[in-house]
């Protein structure tokens, strides 16, 4: 056997890295929102204390997946679909509307974004239809097969669309290429996918089907010049706020455009603008390389899981988050064009930050099973009472 040997227990890695991102994004949600008494009421720990409390929610979120037997995480994989995409329609009927989308649910008081929950709900769900074609030994995936998975996804897809919310489409989109592709899908598929995807993005927009907020924001991408104080604002002063910081910042609840509030949104879609304000360079670098470091844990599990299910799912799962993350922090660096997505794990919010550590609970129950199953090769029989070791 060629594959190294998990260790014993959880990824210790993955764990470190995701407590490292929650621990830095609530110290970014408190310095963004404690001088800001239109959002906290004249309470600087409001949201802090919010976001703690999201932060225990989602880890007792995470131990329950973790714990939880692997046969109950494939049968109740159609139930967490299902329940997705009826919140995404009980959204469109008695949602409320913020920034021009109808994407949030008010909750016992909170406000609950299924759209969120969707993204983990359509990787299980392909990865499951994958899984139960394989135990029917078809060991290749074929026009059936992609057409299922197509079908899983545009459900959830196309009640996502009419919200709007072309942030949330365009992850979704990206973790579903990287899902058919894990899953051996064609290349002639996944070439038909891609054109596709440009031809109905080119006919949504010739076709005047987006909002007209949508088109200012691809137009302000483009020539961000355009509109400065309009359209083009929010990424303006993004990167702004990322120049000032240099190289190790100007210090936690010091940044001068955080603490002017001249970026909108900033404890949510736009909160690394104040990493890299406050904390440089060297803080936003580190930022970025624990998002990455759970990106190639989450790649490692795939490569390690025994089974199909936990193999495609963990490598939906790093899609995902890859994705996100980099148009997340694109659009803050005026790369990417914005679009309300937030950052895993260091965004203000609770929807986003319960689906993230379902992500995370889902990868270690997938390395348990692994370490579980993995035959050991680095021990002989035991005699007389010891462990001989090769």
């Amino acid at each position: 056997m060629n594959r190294r040997l998990p260790h014993p227990g959880i990824d210790r890695i993955l764990m470190l890295a995701v407590l490292g991102l929650l621990v830095l994004g609530t110290l970014l949600v408190w310095s963004a929102t404690s001088h800001r008494d239109d959002l906290t009421g004249g309470d600087p720990t409001a949201y802090l204390r919010k976001q703690l409390v999201n932060l225990c929610l989602g880890l007792v979120l995470m131990v329950v997946v973790m714990a939880t037997d692997h046969r109950w995480v494939r049968i109740v994989a159609p139930v967490v679909y299902l329940a997705s995409i009826g919140g995404l329609v009980l959204v469109l009927t008695a949602g409320t509307t913020i920034n021009g989308s109808r994407s949030w649910i008010d909750v016992a008081g909170m406000s609950i974004q299924p759209s969120e929950f969707a993204k983990l709900a359509v990787v299980i769900g392909m990865a499951l239809l994958v899984a139960e074609r394989h135990d029917a030994r078809r060991t290749t995936v074929g026009a059936v097969d992609v057409a299922g998975m197509l079908v899983i996804a545009a459900v959830p897809a196309s009640l996502i669309m009419l919200q709007p919310d072309l942030g949330t489409l365009l992850v979704l989109s990206a973790t579903v290429f990287g899902v058919l592709a894990v899953a051996g899908a064609p290349r002639r598929w996944l070439a038909l996918l891609t054109a596709g995807g440009v031809a109905g993005a080119v006919a949504m927009f010739a076709g005047h089907l987006l909002k007209p907020y949508q088109v200012d924001r691809f137009l302000a991408f483009t020539n961000p010049d355009l509109d400065p104080r309009g359209a083009g604002y929010n990424t303006e002063q993004a990167r702004i706020a990322v120049g000032n910081g240099g190289l190790f910042g100007q210090g936690l609840f010091h940044g001068s455009q955080t603490r002017a509030s001249f970026v909108p949104e900033q404890h949510t879609d736009f909160i690394f603008t104040v990493a890299g304000e406050e904390l440089g360079l060297v803080g936003a670098g580190l930022l970025i390389a624990l998002l990455g470091v759970v990106i190639w844990r989450a790649l490692a599990i795939s490569a390690l899981s025994t089974d199909v299910f936990g193999r495609v799912a963990a490598a939906g799962i790093a899609c995902w988050l890859g994705f996100q993350a980099f148009q997340n922090i694109g659009m803050c660096l005026g790369i990417m064009p914005v679009t309300g997505v937030p950052l895993p794990f260091v965004s203000y919010g609770g929807s986003s930050m319960f689906a993230g550590m379902l992500a995370v609970g889902l990868l270690q129950n997938i390395y348990l099973r692994a370490a579980a199953s993995t035959p050991t090769r680095y021990a002989r029989p035991v005699r007389q009472g010891h462990l001989v070791s090769r």
